[in-house]
């Protein structure tokens, strides 16, 4: 007795999955370097999921951390992680190097467009 597998679910099983889809919203690099974020400050729209990644030019490790944002990320010497926050009201969202928080800090502003 034969199945039929849908073309979908062949295709897939074939091809693999499908790559997931890039989150609508905007992208966003910051870069540590010397213990310090550069931008320092960096304005998005409100309303839109918003992607972060962090470069870690540094030789120590870092933490990314912000209670505004909701997130606790660590990044390696001279590595790169990426999380997705939002969508983001309109505000000020602050962020900092939780290992160097004296010289590491920032803020994300989520503005209103028209």
């Amino acid at each position: 007795m034969r199945v039929a597998i849908p073309a979908l679910l062949a295709a897939s099983l074939i091809c693999g999955p499908a790559p997931a889809a890039e989150p609508d919203g905007q992208r966003v690099v910051l870069t540590l370097k010397d213990h310090r974020f550069t931008p320092e400050t960096v304005t998005v729209p409100a309303g839109q999921r918003i992607t972060i990644e962090v470069v870690n030019e540094d030789s120590a490790l870092e933490e990314f951390d912000s209670e505004d944002l909701r997130v606790e990320k660590d990044i390696t010497p001279h590595g790169r992680a990426s999380f997705t926050v939002g969508p983001l009201k309109a505000g000020t969202y602050s962020f900092m190097g939780e290992l160097h928080a004296d010289t590491a800090s920032g803020e994300l502003r989520a503005v209103e467009t028209r």
